[in-house]
């Protein structure tokens, strides 16, 4: 039986249920792939979900605001996919007359969309040969073909796609890319059950005892640590409570996200070194001249390149500062949740 064959038997009977498979639509094809990309099924399928019903069409999300995107998008973390997935919807409102690529080629330049991505929306939505390689994917060919090539690099890639690319069912790509991906999630796990595969009489690392050695993968890179000491400054007012938050800018981390006035260290502050530091830091950016506060416990966030060790000083001002930078705003406390913040503000605020 061919190989194409014998995945999409399998498939027949253990293939996944989900709301973006058996549809021919790009659109939501490409928001399903954007929104899994690092995210599991699991979580991903409610946001999912959630944008479909706010944004039924590409052009209801190129209509939208940044920020009602990324609010949308919070809690999914790496915010870089929301503001690329919100560019590439202008994009193709803008420069393709609102018509979703329906080419490999053209679908590869929509920002935030890579060969996976773009493989992923051509076989689904067109039918296209092109296979998608992602890293259940590599863990099943990479044990039953016994290649040591290290993955998630350029070099592999085009490795394994050249291997797939004479494995696909032209007929139904769609079909054979879905299964693939399903038999490595299920099936092909990194504790598979090989007396249950239906590839254990051909599969090379089965045969040759390489089973846990493959796939191979290249070292990580350590993750950097940062401290972030963030101003929860906080006062009554005639509408009731307000705080002070600043949107984040440039080119770091969760860009176009609201935070509180950020003072970041290159290193952990010792108290009295933290005492020091809160007290030069609003008295330049607040004219506060005297600055009590209550630090909150320690919150850890792990990102894919770093490591934010955070900590909340919370004052109760009397009035509102008087002098401010200009990127920061008051802000109702009542509004907070109704503005995109990163995951570790709102872990803070949800345990206040």
């Amino acid at each position: 039986m061919a190989f194409s064959d014998k995945l999409e038997a399998w498939y027949n009977d253990n293939g996944r249920t989900l709301p973006w498979r058996g549809i021919d639509d790009p659109y939501r094809i490409w928001l399903s792939e954007i929104i899994l990309q690092q995210t599991r099924i699991e979580q991903g399928r409610d946001y999912y979900l959630r944008f479909v019903e706010a944004f039924p069409t590409v052009a209801d999300l190129a209509a939208a605001s940044e920020e009602q995107v990324l609010r949308l998008w919070q809690g999914l973390g790496y915010y870089s996919r929301a503001r690329n997935l919100h560019a590439a919807a202008r994009y193709i409102m803008d420069e393709c007359g609102g018509r979703f690529p329906s080419t490999y080629e053209g679908i590869l330049k929509l920002k935030g969309v890579g060969r996976y991505t773009a493989a992923a929306i051509a076989s689904f939505a067109y039918r296209l040969p092109h296979p998608v390689i992602d890293g259940n994917v590599y863990r099943f060919i990479s044990r039953l073909r016994g290649i040591s090539t290290p993955i998630a690099t350029d070099a592999a890639y085009s490795e394994f796609e050249r291997l797939l690319l004479t494995l696909i069912d032209r007929r139904r790509p769609d079909r054979f890319n879905a299964a693939l991906m399903d038999f490595g999630s299920l099936q092909c796990r990194p504790a598979p059950d090989c007396a249950a595969c239906p590839f254990a009489d051909e599969c090379v690392a089965l045969l040759t005892d390489r089973v846990a050695l493959l796939p191979v993968k290249a070292p990580k890179a350590k993750p950097v640590d940062r401290w972030f000491y963030y101003f929860d400054l906080r006062w009554n007012s005639a509408g009731g409570g307000q705080t002070l938050m600043q949107r984040r800018a440039g080119k770091d981390i969760w860009r176009g996200l609201w935070q509180f006035p950020l003072m970041e260290a290159d290193h952990e502050l010792a108290p009295d070194e933290l005492a020091s530091s809160a007290r030069q830091f609003a008295e330049e950016n607040f004219q506060l001249p005297t600055f009590g506060y209550q630090l909150s416990a320690p919150f850890r966030h792990q990102l894919t390149h770093r490591t934010i060790h955070a900590l909340f000083l919370r004052a109760e001002l009397p009035s509102p500062p008087t002098v401010m930078p200009a990127d920061v705003s008051a802000v109702d406390l009542g509004q907070i949740k109704n503005i995109p913040l990163p995951r570790l503000i709102d872990r803070y605020l949800q345990n206040l």
